[in-house]
């Protein structure tokens, strides 16, 4: 998912992205979660939002942006969903954010993907 979240970039004249062990914990943390509540938002059931997710595992934000997606069976298909969307795409091709952060929940009622981004 990171190469080809960067290949998408470099076409853009972005710098690569960074791969963050502490984004993908919180990427993970909220595949896992939806996957397990069943429910497909950004926010968790309690409010919590991506920014907050990422602080509690530890990466120090000053910008941060997440894509979720439920039902792709591969990494190469949520991304060429997210690079149709105009929101999606906007946060992969932000040249702004530095890191990313990946997550995947393989469950029966997914999969949940997720990317974290941030500065």
């Amino acid at each position: 998912m990171v190469d080809l979240a960067n290949a998408e970039r470099a076409k853009a004249g972005c710098a690569p992205f960074r791969a963050n062990g502490r984004l993908n914990t919180s990427a993970q943390a909220h595949a896992d979660d939806m996957a397990a509540r069943d429910y497909y938002e950004h926010n968790s059931p309690e409010g919590r939002n991506a920014g907050d997710r990422m602080s509690a595992a530890g990466y120090d934000w000053h910008k941060w942006g997440e894509n979720i997606h439920r039902g792709p069976k591969s990494a190469a298909d949520a991304m060429r969903d997210w690079m149709k969307s105009p929101g999606h795409r906007a946060n992969i091709l932000d040249c702004g954010f530095k890191d990313i952060g990946v997550g995947v929940n393989l469950s029966g009622n997914g999969p949940w993907w997720v990317q974290n981004f941030g500065s």
